[in-house]
């Protein structure tokens, strides 16, 4: 053996070895990202006090709305010319088919209720010559409107109790003696 020593070479001391590299520490098992999480802005008391405040803005608005709707005017009632008018013109287109009696009772009716409504006298009920002798010394009537009332309602007379002859040309006649009246007054 020391044969076997003396043909060995000869030793060199070992070589230090390179600092071994730490090792990595065990991964544990990664999970995956997790979904974004919806988180709203505001909290929940800002919520209910904004939406207190838009019901109270708009049942104000409602409340406004109403008021304003119910106190609006109603449209004022049409005027007494107006419907005396109206009811003339509706007569005129019979004139040709009325028969002239039943027509001056029509004519006079709408120029009595004129009357009275327009100047507040009781041209209604009253017979002719109690109406002129009630407007004679009136001042609400002109002399030239008494004239023609007085002329135009014994027209009317003559054919509503007399009963004379009349045509549709008398008929035409008075209805163009009521519109002027009425034209002419207020």
């Amino acid at each position: 053996m020391i044969a076997a020593l003396k043909t060995s070479p000869p030793l060199t001391p070992p070589v230090p070895a390179a600092p071994a590299a730490p090792a990595a520490p065990a991964v544990p098992d990664l999970r995956d990202i997790a979904p974004p999480v919806d988180v709203f802005p505001y909290p929940t008391w800002m919520i209910v006090v904004a939406a207190l405040l838009a019901a109270l803005v708009l049942g104000a608005l409602i409340y406004a709305i109403v008021r304003a709707i119910r106190r609006r005017a109603p449209a004022p009632p049409p005027s007494p010319q107006s419907i005396a008018l109206r009811e003339l013109r509706d007569l005129q287109q019979r004139v040709k088919q009325a028969a002239p009696y039943e027509f001056s009772i029509a004519v006079s009716d709408v120029l009595r209720r004129y009357v009275s409504a327009a100047y507040r006298v009781h041209a209604v009920e009253q017979t002719s010559p109690e109406f002129l002798a009630a407007i004679a010394q009136s001042v609400k009537f002109s002399a030239a409107e008494r004239q023609q009332l007085a002329e135009f309602l014994e027209r009317c007379d003559l054919i509503k109790f007399a009963r004379i002859d009349a045509d549709s040309g008398e008929s035409e006649r008075l209805i163009e003696s009521a519109f002027r009246f009425v034209e002419g007054g207020r």
